[in-house]
C-alpha cells in the first residue's frame, strides 16, 4: 500500500491517528478523561475474544476463563488504569496481552475460593457465543500466544468487514455486498459472472463493484489497525505482521 510522500499528505496522515482510539487513551495519561475512557472501552469490547481464547489455552475451564476475563476487564477500565499506560505501550496488541500476562500471574497468588469480580460484569461476554467460537479453532495445538495473534487478526478483519457491511447497506447494495462478500474478503468459488447472471447485471458492473469494494475493504483495515496503534510509522509492519500471522 502506498503512503503519502508530500509533507501535506504527511500531516493529514498524521492527523488521523491523532484521533485513533489508542492515540486517544495514551494521550490522556495520566490525566483521566472521558474521551480516553470511552475509546479503551471500545477497544476492549473488540478484542475481548482474543484474550478469552488466550486463557483458554492456557488450560483455564470455560468457566474461569468467562470470571477471569471478566475480571481482567473490570480493573483494566479502573479508574486508575489509564495512569498505568506508559507513552511506550505503542500497540494495543502487545499492551493489551501483557497486561493479560502480569493479571494471571497476579491470579496464581490469590485464593480461588473467592468468585472473582464480584459478579461484576464490566463488558456484555456472551458466554455461550465464545466457547461456541473457541470449540471451532483448529485442531493443531497453537500455544496461547499464537492463538491470541490470530484471533486479533480475525477480530479485525471481520470489524472491517462490518463497517463494509453497514455503508453497502446504507446506500441500498446490501444484496450486491452478501453476494460479493466472500470475494471481497479473500477466496471463493463465485464469479462475477455468476453474481451478474443471478442479479441481471453485466459482468462488468459487477467487476466494477468488487473492485470499489476491495480497494474500501483495504482502506478500512487500514483504519481499523490504525485504531490500536500510536505512531503512523508503524502501521506498515504491523499489516504485514497481521497477515503473516493469518497466513500461519
Amino acid at each position: 500500500m502506498r503512503t503519502e510522500d508530500s509533507h501535506s499528505g504527511t500531516e493529514a496522515h498524521e492527523g488521523v491517528f491523532a484521533t485513533t482510539h489508542w492515540s486517544v487513551v495514551l494521550a490522556a495519561s495520566p490525566c483521566d478523561s472521558p474521551q480516553a475512557r470511552e475509546a479503551l472501552e471500545k477497544l476492549c469490547r473488540t478484542y475481548w475474544y482474543p484474550l478469552y481464547a488466550y486463557v483458554r489455552r492456557e488450560g483455564h475451564s470455560p468457566d474461569d476463563a468467562q470470571d477471569l476475563t471478566q475480571e481482567f476487564f473490570a480493573r483494566l477500565l479502573a479508574r486508575d488504569s489509564l495512569a498505568q499506560v506508559g507513552p511506550q505501550k505503542g500497540k494495543f496488541r502487545s499492551f493489551l496481552l501483557a497486561s493479560l500476562r502480569h493479571f494471571l500471574s497476579d491470579q496464581r497468588s490469590l485464593a480461588r475460593a473467592a468468585k472473582r469480580g464480584g459478579g461484576a460484569q464490566v463488558l456484555s461476554l456472551d458466554a455461550m457465543e465464545a466457547e461456541g467460537r473457541y470449540r471451532l479453532e483448529a485442531a493443531e495445538r497453537l500455544d496461547a500466544e499464537k492463538i491470541y495473534e490470530r484471533r486479533w487478526a480475525m477480530t479485525l478483519l471481520e470489524q472491517a468487514l462490518q463497517r463494509l457491511r453497514e455503508e453497502s447497506a446504507a446506500a441500498g447494495k446490501t444484496v450486491l455486498f452478501e453476494r460479493l462478500r466472500t470475494l471481497v474478503a479473500g477466496e471463493s468459488d463465485v464469479t462475477c459472472a455468476r453474481v451478474a447472471a443471478e442479479l441481471g447485471l453485466t459482468e462488468s458492473a459487477v467487476k466494477s463493484s468488487l473492485h470499489r469494494l476491495r480497494q474500501r475493504y483495504c482502506a478500512l483495515v487500514r483504519e481499523e489497525i490504525a485504531h490500536t496503534l500510536a505512531d503512523p510509522t508503524d502501521i506498515e509492519a504491523e499489516i504485514r505482521y497481521l497477515f503473516a500471522v493469518m497466513s500461519q
